[in-house]
C-alpha cells in the first residue's frame, strides 16, 4: 500500500515508473515551453515601453517587494552589483525608477519604482489576466495548490542555480 503523504511531503516515486518517466519528460518540455513563451511576452511588453527584458522584470521586482537597495536587487536578481548599478542608472534615466534615502540608514539609497510610468501597460497586464482567471476555473482549489507549491519549488531552484553562476 502507498504512503499517505502531506501536500509538502515528495511521494517516494519508483525509479523504474515508466509513466512517471514519460509524465516528467512532459513536465519538463511544457516547463520549457512555457518559460520561451514567458520571456516572448515580457519581451514584447517591455519593448513596448523602450525596456529590455532585464529591466522590465527588475521593475515587475520592484512593484511587488517595493523600494530595494542595489545589494538586495543584487541578491533577488542574481545580477552582479556592478550590473545592477548600470541597470539602476539605464531605469533611472528612462524615467522608472528613482532613488531615495534609506529612511533608517542615510549612508544608503533604495530604488524605488515610479508607477506613473507604467500606467499604458495596465490594460495589456488586465487583458492577459483576465484570460488566465478564466483558466483557473477549469481546475479544482487543491489542484491550484500544487500548481503553486511546483512553481515556488521550481523558482527557488532556479534562483540557486542562478546564484551559483554568477558567483
Amino acid at each position: 500500500m502507498p504512503k499517505s503523504r502531506t501536500p509538502q511531503e515528495p511521494s517516494d516515486p519508483e525509479p523504474s515508473d515508466p509513466e512517471r518517466a514519460d509524465v516528467v519528460a512532459r513536465l519538463s518540455a511544457a516547463g520549457r515551453a512555457n518559460s520561451a513563451v514567458t520571456v516572448m511576452f515580457h519581451s514584447a511588453v517591455a519593448a513596448r515601453q523602450g525596456l529590455n527584458a532585464t529591466e522590465s522584470k527588475t521593475l515587475d521586482l520592484l512593484i511587488r517587494k517595493g523600494p530595494l537597495t542595489a545589494k538586495d536587487l543584487a541578491a533577488e536578481t542574481g545580477l552582479a552589483p556592478a550590473s545592477v548599478t548600470g541597470l539602476v542608472d539605464r531605469l533611472e534615466a528612462k524615467g522608472f525608477v528613482r532613488r531615495v534615502k534609506h529612511p533608517t540608514d542615510k549612508r544608503r539609497v533604495l530604488v524605488e519604482f515610479r508607477a506613473e510610468k507604467m500606467a499604458g501597460l495596465t490594460e495589456v497586464f488586465a487583458d492577459w489576466g483576465r484570460e488566465v482567471e478564466e483558466f483557473c476555473e477549469e481546475f479544482t482549489t487543491a489542484e491550484l495548490e500544487t500548481v503553486i507549491r511546483f512553481l515556488d519549488g521550481v523558482a527557488d531552484r532556479q534562483r540557486r542555480a542562478a546564484a551559483r553562476l554568477t558567483e
